[in-house]
């Protein structure tokens, strides 16, 4: 063969080269088809969607889509198609993005014939890598996760940086997660989200956009896991997943509580005395009014003011080798008065209660740091209500047992119905920058302190609970601000509606008019619109007197709402208490709960069912008089309370004590 031919065959394979390079990039770039089915269940499946490198949740026919996830941390490698290393296994998808991560898919089996869940597994290949999903808000309303400043209904309203998915202080730190705080998400398209309860995640929420998952940083190299659940509606959803949250027995608080309004007491006081005073003095007041039987809260500077008191020595209180001799307040200061104390696992330095612990050798009772030779604690110090303070240790048997030996006889001795627990909500460890024991990582310790309260009695009330809805506890909800916004009485119902959805059906909501700011509420108006939510929620709560900030007209309607509390709420809210006992379901529930396919339901945040009979749709913007009311499940029949006639779509407002 000459020169001739061999330049031409080779000119040739060049050639045939060069198309085949051409054909598979146009195989990959423009032929291959966008997206793959990657997991099929009997009614759902997952798609990958390579464009947007999105995982796509729709039903098998693809007329209906229930999810998409965004996978925005592996948005710069490219996978053309996604194939699935588990092949063998048709219930379970493997994929791994080479020197990045590994994602595990598999089908569970399913909780009922009407779902199907799916169990989504992230493992990163290197310590650097950092998983990021972001579940879209496109067609999609969203409910769950953590109660926040301004709180809205649904979550989409709302914009959060990435920051740990943890409970904190709302008054240190607004723009961070309030106190009650769930794994759970739940969509209006019928999906539900439950993260993993054992991994430290980040969470992040775009307005109207997305909300994201993010793992952690570190040479532990945390995953991401979370389940996926779809149903039919979003009812059946939550009937199916949230409802069953806490995953164990569920048991109910004292009711009692639920008749007595609350009185939180108001006036400061610098010594026992003044306070005992005080309290004569604010009951007095109640009677003349005319306010009935209530219950007097403390602040947890009065009930300490009032523990160091001494009066009457009551041998009986005595715990031998737990206590020196104790003394009691005189019993004609609280025969009358029905009053709730209030407690916290911080003691400060100067306080009886952390002079006694050291006197007594207790010093690792507090978190503490051990000496290098190990003979001894050094408590660590934080600030709690502006004083320096020691935090109880938790991981301690004996100091769970001293400490709640020390409650209990203060109790006694104080003649308290009803105990506050201030949980001290916040990451004490991320403030201190102090990596936290595996026992107290995440919001364990507001776990514990929460179950801590349960084993003092079901008449205690706690501020912050997360894995908690199943104890017999009330909880006191986050404060509010005296105005119209999402953080003053806007978000009033948003907030019920959240805390029930997570289970907690037994709160107390922030005093009437909010208790944020330091000066009585005098706006006559704001005072009523609160007043008129509260009657419909389990229990009110008062911290402006209303013979201090109105006329006379709105004293004589404080006490027809609260008798409307008393004999119409009341009933119905032990009613469905049962229901819940028995199945999990929400008392206070959104206007979607009666019609779970209307998406206008998706959107309402000033309206909410008790149960499935009792509709209450307040007035919630400054300055109106009347407002539209929509009536859930067409075909149903509805009828006014007050007239018992079926109600027009706008009623008046009238300053009569009969206007709901």
């Amino acid at each position: 063969m000459n020169e001739t031919w061999k330049g031409a065959i080779a000119c040739l394979g060049v050639a045939v080269f060069f198309v085949m390079t051409i054909g598979i990039i146009y195989w990959q770039v423009v032929d291959q088809p966008n997206k793959n089915w990657i997991l099929k269940g009997n009614a759902s499946g997952l798609i990958w969607e390579r464009k947007a490198h999105s995982l796509i949740l729709q039903t098998l026919s693809e007329d209906k889509t229930f999810l998409e996830i965004h996978m925005g941390r592996l948005s710069d490698v490219e996978v053309p198609l996604m194939k699935n290393l588990c092949w063998i296994n048709k219930t379970e998808f493997c994929y791994t993005w080479e020197a990045t991560a590994h994602l595990n898919i598999s089908l569970e089996s399913s909780l009922s014939s009407n779902m199907e869940c799916y169990s989504i597994g992230w493992t990163p290949l290197h310590c650097q890598v950092k998983i990021k999903d972001c579940f879209s808000m496109v067609n999609i309303s969203w409910y769950g996760g953590a109660s926040v400043t301004s709180q809205h209904w649904p979550l989409n309203n709302v914009s959060i940086k990435s920051q740990p998915f943890i409970i904190s202080n709302l008054a240190k730190t607004p723009a961070a997660y309030g106190s009650v705080l769930e794994r759970y998400f739940l969509g209006s398209t019928g999906v539900t989200v439950m993260i993993a309860s054992d991994i430290p995640i980040f969470l992040s929420v775009e307005r109207n956009k997305h909300f994201c998952l993010e793992s952690t940083l570190g040479v532990n190299m945390a995953s991401l896991q979370y389940t996926v659940c779809v149903s039919q509606n979003i009812t059946s959803a939550h009937q199916e997943v949230g409802s069953q949250l806490s995953g164990h027995q569920r048991k109910l608080p004292d009711t009692d509580i639920l008749r007595l309004p609350v009185w939180s007491y108001y006036r400061a006081a610098d010594s026992a005395a003044k306070v005992e005073r005080g309290l004569r003095y604010f009951f007095n007041r109640l009677q003349r009014h005319h306010l009935g039987e209530g219950l007097i809260a403390l602040s947890e500077l009065s009930t300490v003011l009032l523990g160091n008191t001494e009066h009457t020595f009551l041998p009986v209180l005595r715990r031998k080798g737990l206590h020196s001799p104790r003394l009691a307040m005189d019993s004609s200061l609280t025969k009358h008065l029905k009053l709730s104390i209030t407690v916290s696992p911080f003691a400060s330095i100067n306080s009886q209660l952390f002079q006694m612990s050291l006197q007594e050798g207790k010093e690792d009772f507090w978190l503490s740091r051990h000496s290098e030779s190990g003979d001894y604690s050094v408590p660590l110090l934080t600030r709690w209500k502006g004083q320096f303070s020691a935090q109880l240790n938790v991981t301690s048997g004996a100091a769970v047992l001293w400490y709640m030996d020390q409650v209990s006889l203060l109790r006694q001795r104080l003649g308290a119905e009803y105990l506050v627990f201030e949980s001290g909500e916040g990451n004490w460890f991320m403030e201190q920058a102090i990596p936290p024991p595996t026992e107290l990582g995440g919001d364990k310790y507001i776990h514990i302190l929460a179950s801590m309260a349960a084993a003092l009695g079901n008449t205690s009330i706690i501020s912050a609970g997360t894995r908690a809805s199943h104890l017999p506890l009330f909880l006191q909800m986050n404060p509010r601000q005296s105005d119209w916004s999402y953080a003053g009485l806007k978000g009033i119902i948003p907030s019920v509606l959240h805390y029930s959805l997570l289970g907690y059906n037994f709160f107390i909501p922030d005093a009437i008019g909010g208790s944020l700011a330091n000066e009585f509420l005098i706006d006559e108006e704001l005072y009523i619109r609160w007043l008129q939510i509260v009657t419909f929620l389990p229990v009110m709560s008062f911290r402006t007197p209303p013979w201090v900030c109105c006329d006379d007209w709105v004293l004589n309607l404080t006490r027809h709402y609260v008798q409307t509390h008393q004999s119409f709420v009341v009933p119905l809210v032990e009613k469905y208490s049962k229901e819940w006992l028995s199945v999990g379901y929400p008392i206070f529930r959104p206007v979607w709960w009666l019609s779970p396919t209307e998406s206008i339901t998706f959107t309402i945040d000033d309206e909410f069912l008790i149960g499935d009979e009792v509709l209450v749709a307040p007035i919630t913007e400054q300055g109106q008089r009347q407002r539209d009311i929509y009536l859930p499940r067409e075909g149903q029949k509805w009828k006014d309370i007050n007239t018992a006639q079926p109600p027009a779509r706008r009623r008046p407002f009238s300053s009569s004590p009969d206007s709901p």
